[in-house]
């Protein structure tokens, strides 16, 4: 989020309960759509297209779009765009006892599709900050974060929807999940896609990207951040649970942070 040492509020609203969801505001659309999880025809087809194994719970339907409507931008979180940027080539996989444990869980789970299953990152740990549409405007970088005190201000929430992408409970050993939220304000939206993961006696892991859409000025902010910690130095500090540790994730030491920014023309801007 924007510095460091500021947190913003993400305790939202019960989530809507209809499966498909939408609302636009300013020429933008927002739509978020909630299904079951993939049944085996569909996740054997995924598993072909990304060449890795599958987490445990895929909901390969689900999804979360932001699309600025005069312009055709879109910008959409969804589960394979995500697991595609998981590490395939196993650099980046942790080297501990429970990966073998876990590769061969995979295999029997999977029987048809061992060719696929080869050295990746198998705590599908990913650094996804959303799939931009083709041809769509990219982002820049900026120095300028996410304004915190706007969105501490008690606005009305017009809309509010949280998807679960993935979940894998890595053997019994911890667990890994990617889930995202929108919240919408008369003036502004607040997106979180959220990586988290849980190894036991190992690392806990968090992986951040918020989107800011301001309604009056037509800016887009996007911001990622990196965050790790050992396990032992999290368990000495306090009792976590997983939900206690995703509100207090500023603790964990921060790896990398980045923002970027993207603006649109609003129409009262050239009236």
């Amino acid at each position: 989020m924007a510095a460091d040492n500021h947190h913003v509020d993400t305790q939202y609203p019960s989530a809507s309960l209809p499966r498909n969801n939408s609302i636009t505001r300013h020429g933008f659309k927002i739509s978020a759509q909630k299904l079951p999880i993939l049944k085996a025809g569909p996740i054997d087809e995924m598993t072909t297209k990304l060449g890795i194994a599958p987490p445990e719970m895929i909901f390969g339907d689900n999804h979360i779009t932001i699309e600025h409507q005069p312009s055709g931008w879109k910008l959409d979180f969804n589960a394979l765009d995500a697991l595609d940027r998981v590490d395939k080539t196993g650099e980046t996989m942790l080297k501990v006892a429970y990966s073998k444990e876990w590769q061969q869980s995979r295999e029997n789970t999977h029987q048809g599709i061992k060719e696929v299953v080869k050295p990746f990152d198998w705590s599908y740990s990913t650094d996804y900050k959303g799939s931009l549409s083709p041809d769509a405007k990219p982002f820049e970088p900026s120095s300028s974060p996410i304004p915190i005190e706007l969105l501490k201000r008690p606005d009305p929430i017009l809309f509010f929807d949280e998807v679960m992408l993935y979940e894998d409970e890595l053997a019994d050993n911890g667990i890994a999940m990617l889930s995202c939220k929108i919240r919408v304000m008369p003036s502004r939206l607040l997106l979180l896609s959220r990586f988290f993961m849980r190894l036991d006696n190992v690392l806990f892991r968090l992986r951040d990207t918020r989107v800011y859409v301001d309604f009056e000025t037509g800016e887009v902010i996007r911001e990622y951040q990196s965050k790790e910690e050992e396990y032992d130095k999290v368990r000495q500090t306090r009792a976590w649970s997983m939900f206690s540790f995703a509100a207090e994730a500023n603790s964990l030491t921060l790896l990398s942070r980045s923002v970027e920014l993207n603006r649109f023309i609003m129409m009262y801007d050239i009236l």
